[in-house]
């Protein structure tokens, strides 16, 4: 009797838990660092269905897919590639949700560039 309570307690808090997490899915907008202190508006728009992230970052460059998104709790996580040009860049950006913002870290691979970070804000639209 007392484990069919326990693991009542524990399906209850783990049900609470999973009700509980954010919901990053819609429009997010920021002013995202670029060269020479300069931002750029980048709009993101993102989808999540259980752990799995996905969705669309787009700015003046155009729009991209974003690949390998995941969600875990108020912790998000996806990667864009971007082409520059001949070559592509791959973005891994890494998010803490809280509400309506996002405050991601972003770090571009093969590049010295440190960590940039910025906050993203639900859009209304």
């Amino acid at each position: 009797m007392k484990n069919r309570i326990l693991s009542v307690l524990a399906l209850v808090a783990v049900s609470v838990f999973t009700l509980a997490a954010a919901d990053a899915s819609g429009k997010w907008t920021a002013e995202t660092p670029g060269r020479d202190g300069a931002t750029m508006t980048s709009t993101f728009d993102l989808k999540a269905t259980g752990t799995k992230l996905t969705g669309t970052m787009a700015n003046q460059r155009g729009e991209t897919a974003i690949t390998d998104g995941k969600m875990d709790g108020d912790n998000i996580s996806f990667t864009v590639v971007m082409k520059m040009g001949d070559n592509e860049r791959k973005l891994n950006f890494k998010g803490v949700l809280s509400g309506d913002t996002i405050k991601f870290t972003r770090t571009m691979e093969g590049t010295e560039r440190p960590p940039q970070e910025f906050v993203a804000k639900r859009s209304a639209t």
